[in-house]
């Protein structure tokens, strides 16, 4: 057994991954992902950069993925907030990479040591367009090791960006906890074509597939990348046809895949009088809640989205809707980011409550309970 942080968690999880390229810019409570991985990299094969900023960080990790690397960078609030550009840049030219973000109070610099939820809608909605997003959120350190792991499978998978949302309760939280040799899941890689390379273009999707196959520069496929939009052979194009229909395509990477993206766990909804739906570090909170609910006479259930994006929705609204649940608080550190995806959710089928702090304080399980109590005697 190991005492570590998740910041450190989630670099054993990289590495585990097949990540032999980071590149980033120092930032709290993030930076310790850089520390650790500057450490790791060399003894593994790989190359770690400090890049002059945090958009130049995000560059250098799309860099590295088209050469052939998995590439991984980090960041917080502010950082997020400068990698956005180029965060769309991956999704539209599909380029495989892991965002670490270790969510701290804003807006702006805001409070740099403090914990919040307040990027998850920045994370789906931050880059500009319509495009498509995975993120998803650890509630341990153990949980960083493993969520870190499938961030990178399903960047791989799917061709495109992934967002690790680790909050600084977790980003700073240190466990004892026993990693295994090698990881428990398999590894996925990129499929790379094996065509004659004067037949292959870049952007051609597979039978039977929704996903192009990726060479990396340098494997004899020569091929064009841009972030404007592109036919089959990665060059720009103004055709509405070719737009619209890559355009979906993108958005039905994971429109399509949703059940094999979706990660949640639901506990005790069987007749509680209220469910709480939570996420990341505050999950910890509403779990200690939650033990103590028996003591103050009412029943607790929790549902915790380990992916935020693409949202567990039909899961939520089952878990509902079977157990005639008709009260649902979203305890978060935000102020209401996912109890409106909640509502938009369960408009017809149960009563949405907000339990939340933008201070940079944590939640403490008696003011879950107290919300509870609240919420049984009012609702």
């Amino acid at each position: 057994m190991r005492l570590m942080m998740g910041n450190e968690a989630c670099v054993e999880g990289a590495i585990a991954a097949g990540m032999r390229f980071f590149a980033g810019y120092p930032i709290t409570p993030s930076t310790e992902v850089a520390e650790k991985a500057s450490e790791r990299l060399p003894e593994v094969g790989g190359k770690f950069i400090q890049m002059e900023d945090e958009i130049a960080g995000m560059a250098a990790c799309i860099g590295g993925s088209i050469a052939g690397q998995k590439s991984m960078t980090a960041t917080s609030g502010p950082g997020f907030s400068l990698k956005m550009e180029n965060i769309g840049y991956a999704a539209m030219a599909e380029i495989p990479c892991v965002i670490i973000n270790v969510m701290r109070s804003g807006p702006s610099t805001g409070l740099p040591t403090s914990p919040s939820q307040a990027d998850v809608m920045q994370a789906r909605w931050g880059t500009h367009g319509d495009h498509p997003t995975i993120a998803l959120a650890p509630s341990s350190v153990r949980e960083a090791y493993d969520v870190t792991i499938r961030a990178f499978n399903l960047a791989e998978k799917y061709r495109m960006p992934v967002m690790v949302l680790m909050d600084e309760i977790i980003g700073h939280l240190r466990e004892g906890v026993d990693l295994p040799e090698k990881p428990e899941v398999e590894i996925l890689d990129r499929k790379n074509p094996d065509c004659d390379p004067a037949d292959f273009r870049a952007y051609e999707v597979p039978e039977g597939d929704i996903v192009p196959l990726m060479p990396g520069f340098g494997d004899g496929y020569r091929y064009n990348i841009t972030g404007l939009i592109h036919d089959d052979t990665g060059f720009p194009t103004n055709s509405n046809i070719v737009a619209g229909k890559l355009c979906e395509r993108l958005m039905k990477k994971i429109e399509d895949n949703a059940d094999d993206i979706a990660q949640y766990e639901i506990t005790d909804a069987e007749n509680c009088d209220v469910l709480v739906l939570t996420y990341g570090g505050t999950a910890r909170t509403v779990t200690a809640a939650r033990k103590a609910a028996p003591d103050s006479g009412f029943r607790m259930g929790m549902f915790r989205c380990v992916t935020i994006w693409p949202f567990p929705e039909e899961a939520l609204r089952a878990c509902v809707r079977d157990n005639n649940i008709k009260h649902v608080i979203v305890a978060e550190l935000n102020y209401g980011q996912i109890a409106l995806e909640a509502e938009r959710i369960l408009k017809n089928d149960a009563k949405v409550w907000h339990i939340g702090k933008i201070d940079g304080d944590i939640l403490y399980p008696n003011e879950i309970l107290n919300k509870i109590s609240e919420v049984i005697k009012h609702g």
